[in-house]
Order: C-alpha cells, then structure tokens, then sequence
C-alpha cells in the first residue's frame, strides 16, 4: 500500500462523527456496496476463527497442532470442496454473491488451483456478506455445514491413505 493511501486510511479512521466520537464500529456499513474481495477478507477472517473455536472441542493444549489442523481446513482446496457441497442450500441472494466474488478478478496462490481459489474466495465472501449484514444464524449454519463436510472428507481421506 502506498503511504499516501495509508495516511489517507488512518485520517478517516479516527475522523470524529457529528457528536465528536470517533467512529471505531462498522454499524453503517452496507455489504451490497463493499467490493467482493473485501467480503472475502471479512469471510475468510470470520471461518479461520469459527474453525478454531470449533477445534477447541478436541483439543486446548497443543497450539501447533490446532494452527496446522486448522490452516488446513481453511485451505482453498477444502473451502471449493466444501462451497461444491453446500451450494445447494444457498438462497438466490446467497448465490449471487458467491458468484460475483468467484468472478472477481484476483491472482491464486500456487497452493491452489486457479478454480479452486475462485470458488473459495466466492465461499468466503458469501460468508463475510452474512457477518456484516448480521445474519449471524445463517452464517454459523453455512460455517457448520462447511466445517462437517471438510471433516468428513477429511477422515474418508485418512481413512483411504491409512487403509483403515
């Protein structure tokens, strides 16, 4: 980021609103004009912290595996695997923005497949949607959907690798 953009980020930030409090919330935020990548930072924060909490039921003390168990499960691969799973119970609404997302012009990592990045950035962004628009049931009914189909596929995979 360039440091007149930066400056510019930090004057509006601690801008004071009419009463002289300076505005640290997102109350007046409307999730139809962020841009989709924007919605997909929101979304993506929101499910590595929803995986985490979820992985605390197995595990408290060893930190360095919940870190890569859960980097894992948040992993594009899993995330278009998943997003594949749950489309159909999406809403038209829900749908749409997971598509305009997914075509938004973006760069995958070499981690991922250039298909699989798009869909998890539209399944991310359909997941920050929801948290800033409030629709915090949907949201954590999505976030579990996906989190037990990522689990399921998961332990059918060690299963094969380990012949069990």
């Amino acid at each position: 980021m360039k440091f007149e953009r930066f400056q510019h980020l930090v004057r509006m930030m601690f801008l004071p609103d009419a009463a002289g409090n300076i505005r640290t919330r997102y109350e007046h935020v409307d999730a139809t004009h962020i841009h989709p990548l924007v919605l997909a930072y929101v979304g993506d924060a929101y499910f590595h912290l929803y995986v985490r909490m979820r992985l605390l039921s197995y595990e408290q003390a060893q930190v360095q595996a919940l870190h890569s168990f859960s980097a894992q499960i948040v992993s594009a691969l899993w995330q278009a695997h998943a997003y594949r799973a749950i489309s159909d119970m999406l809403t038209e609404e829900e749908q749409t923005i997971y598509r305009r997302a997914r075509n938004t012009k973006s760069h995958a990592p070499r981690s991922a497949s250039v298909a699989d990045y798009h869909t998890s950035t539209g399944f991310e962004a359909l997941l920050g949607s929801l948290y800033i628009r409030k629709e915090h049931e949907r949201l954590e009914e999505i976030a579990e959907a996906a989190f037990q189909i990522i689990a399921k596929e998961m332990m059918n995979q060690q299963e094969q690798t380990h012949g069990n």
